[in-house]
């Protein structure tokens, strides 16, 4: 019977594929076609499956792995299991998507934090930067802040892309977040020019910290 539920979703998700939506895709370093209302449509539809979710991610296919994410259990997966994941999570999204919708809700999280801050692998690191960025705006209580200031100030210039994404947006938080911080946060922003002349889309706020930090900040005051 599993096999037949597995087979029919694949069937499914092989059906949603669009050639177009891969091409836009696979310029991001993502691996599906598929359009992801139509994915979540989907994943409603199956509601919560744990073991569904697992065999999905075992196909190694990208819309199966984001379809896993979405109907799976979170406090399900042992810690091993969420660091075996993120390992095999190679593209973005997926990445993504493991870190924030499964990994934030996992009693491990914490565990994990620590674990793959430093990992030299860079794109398992910014997944510990990732969940120290939400300890920045939820638990900076267990956070060293000022060090995290120091590390990003020496490191975030000439790490690879994913890692620098996720040590910028921990940046741009510390600022947004504790005032105390935030001229600190601001002008090793403004000396790294760190995402300084990303494109970015009329309406959106701009990663550069320092417009970042102001932005948002000063929204916060309007409200």
């Amino acid at each position: 019977m599993a096999d037949v539920v597995l087979d029919e979703v694949m069937g499914e998700l092989a059906g949603l594929e669009d050639p177009k939506i891969r091409a836009v895709n696979a310029k991001h370093g993502d691996d599906h076609g598929v359009n992801l209302s139509r994915l979540r449509a989907l994943a409603k539809r199956l509601k919560t499956q744990q073991e569904l979710a697992c065999r999905l991610w075992e196909t190694g296919d990208g819309a199966a792995r984001l379809l896993a994410i979405l109907v799976c259990r979170p406090k399900a997966f042992g810690r091993d299991e969420l660091d075996a994941m993120v390992r095999e999570a190679r593209t973005p999204k997926v990445h993504d998507w493991l870190v924030n919708y499964v990994v934030k809700k996992s009693p491990h999280s914490e565990e994990l934090r620590l674990t793959w801050f430093a990992d030299p692998d860079p794109v398992v690191a910014s997944a510990g930067w990732a969940l120290t960025t939400e300890r920045v705006a939820k638990r900076p209580g267990v956070l060293d802040l000022p060090g995290l200031l120091d590390v990003i100030e020496a490191e975030m210039k000439d790490v690879p892309e994913r890692l620098q994404w996720a040590m910028n947006a921990c940046l741009a938080q510390i600022g947004i977040d504790h005032a105390e911080y935030r001229a600190r946060a601001i002008d090793i922003g403004e000396r790294l020019e760190v995402l300084k002349d990303y494109p970015t889309p009329p309406g959106c706020t701009s990663p550069f910290a320092p417009i970042w930090i102001n932005e948002i900040v000063r929204r916060r005051h309007e409200e």
